[in-house]
């Protein structure tokens, strides 16, 4: 279920998000409103049919994962870390940077308008920013003073430059639209209570799953009641009544955003790495997605549904992730690896190199990779 977005983070950062990009979702929607009556399929329509190109405003998250305190983890690619280059120490992009986002609270402001966005992630004085346009992309990291830009070849076709554009940017409403769009017989779609989410009427449209060997309880999405945008996704672990993991607008502006703050400069004393997207020959057609292509094997998907778990090949893992401090201070050992669980994910890192994750308790993971 990985989406768009994660294939042009730094490669460090890829296997994070892939556990957790789909379930990066909204705190508590405010005061129950009465709404007309919807079906599920009326609601579900009105989201997959939204139009809305340009919108702002502040997104709060919060998670409650049940990992332990990971502020203590030194930089990942780093000059004293494990595997690092100073290509990854410039990059401003770091396992533990990427790791806060799944511990406490966090505020981001978003703009978005057409193809051009902005995420701004504002925490303890420091600013990190995606700018991503058609042009290319920046990530901006202040507390390092370094930036990764990544623009299209110069060479190749158009579908080859290509960059990551506003679809791209993990919204809740980017969040709930690959969801959305994910919908299968292993989902039962039903309406809950009408609320407010950021001063405007939602309907909220509730996922649960089938199955009854995956972490997740129930996943709802708050659907604009005017425009079909969903503005926030709340993921619940089985068992909870609370979100596990959350984020959801407090702010928002119908309006188009100033078109001078996707224009990104780098402050000056920034320390700039460029990369390049690549090129279309080294894409391979996974459906809707432009996949790289890997010159070792593709992640291999066992099981179906909410109970499908990704593996990735010893040969696919960046060195930076296998020599992580991550190990040492969340991964607690099993027979054949060391797995880190949380109450909506878990991953396995194997003796021999591999990484499996999915939405499913860890002996899962221990039986899949044991070819149980």
């Amino acid at each position: 279920m990985q989406r768009r977005w994660a294939m042009w983070l730094p490669a460090v950062v890829v296997p994070v998000v892939i556990g957790v990009g789909v379930l990066a979702v909204p705190l508590t929607a405010g005061a129950a409103v009465d709404l007309p009556d919807k079906t599920p399929a009326e609601v579900l329509e009105l989201a997959q049919t939204a139009d809305v190109s340009a919108f702002s405003g502040t997104i709060e998250q919060s998670s409650d994962l049940g990992l332990p305190d990971l502020s203590s983890l030194g930089s990942i690619g780093g000059s004293g870390s494990a595997g690092g280059s100073a290509d990854a120490a410039a990059s401003g992009t770091d396992i533990s940077s990427a790791l806060e986002l799944l511990t406490g609270s966090h505020t981001a402001r978003v703009f978005v308008d057409g193809t051009d966005a902005r995420l701004q992630v504002l925490d303890s004085l420091a600013e990190r920013d995606v700018v991503a346009t058609p042009d290319g992309v920046w990530i901006y990291d202040s507390e390092g003073a370094s930036a990764t830009h990544i623009t299209a070849p110069a060479d190749g076709d158009s579908d080859a430059k290509k960059a990551p554009d506003a679809a791209d940017i993990p919204t809740p409403s980017a969040v709930a639209t690959e969801l959305l769009t994910k919908l299968d017989p292993s989902t039962e779609v039903s309406v809950g209570t009408d609320a407010t989410v950021a001063g405007r009427t939602v309907y909220e449209l509730i996922l649960t799953p089938r199955a009854s060997d995956t972490l997740v309880g129930s996943v709802s999405i708050d659907v604009d009641s005017a425009t079909g945008l969903p503005l926030g996704v709340a993921v619940l672990a089985a068992g909870s009544d609370e979100p596990a993991f959350s984020i959801a607008f407090t702010e928002l502006s119908l309006d188009a955003p100033d078109a001078a703050l996707f224009d990104f400069t780098p402050p000056s004393g920034t320390t700039v790495t460029e990369q390049e997207l690549p090129d279309s020959d080294r894409f391979a057609d996974h459906g809707d997605v432009a996949a790289p292509e890997r010159d070792g094997a593709e992640p291999t998907v066992i099981g179906t549904g909410w109970s499908s778990i990704v593996e990735i090949a010893a040969s696919e893992v960046p060195a930076e992730l296998a020599d992580s401090p991550l190990l040492d201070t969340a991964a607690q050992a099993v027979d054949g690896g060391r797995v880190i669980s949380t109450t909506l994910l878990s991953v396995l890192f194997t003796d021999d190199g591999r990484i499996l994750a999915g939405a499913v308790p860890p002996a899962a993971l221990e039986d899949a990779a044991a070819g149980r």
